[in-house]
């Protein structure tokens, strides 16, 4: 069953895997090899967990890679679910 609203993966990083590290934001970004404001664009939702950085926490051992990516993409269908679009009707195939 599909997720209501579910959270951004940063939001996950920032909630639950920071204080399980006992690490700032400074600190990950610069382990994982990020700037700081990049990360934080990251942990606070205005940017995706693209297949890279996805990758670089895999290989920190912060869950897999797969995983990251597939909260991103939860949370990116959710979204595009909740905006309106125009009516695109059901095609049939011959």
């Amino acid at each position: 069953m599909p997720m209501h609203n579910p959270p951004h993966p940063g939001e996950i990083l920032r909630e639950d895997v920071l204080p399980a590290l006992k690490m700032g934001v400074g600190d990950l970004a610069e382990h994982l090899g990020y700037s700081r404001a990049h990360f934080s664009t990251v942990l606070n939702g205005h940017t995706s967990i693209s297949a890279e950085m996805a990758f670089r926490l895999e290989m920190a051992g912060i869950s897999s890679g797969r995983q990251w990516l597939a909260m991103q993409s939860a949370y990116d269908l959710w979204e595009a679910k909740s905006r309106e679009h125009p009516d695109v009707t059901r095609l049939e195939l011959a």
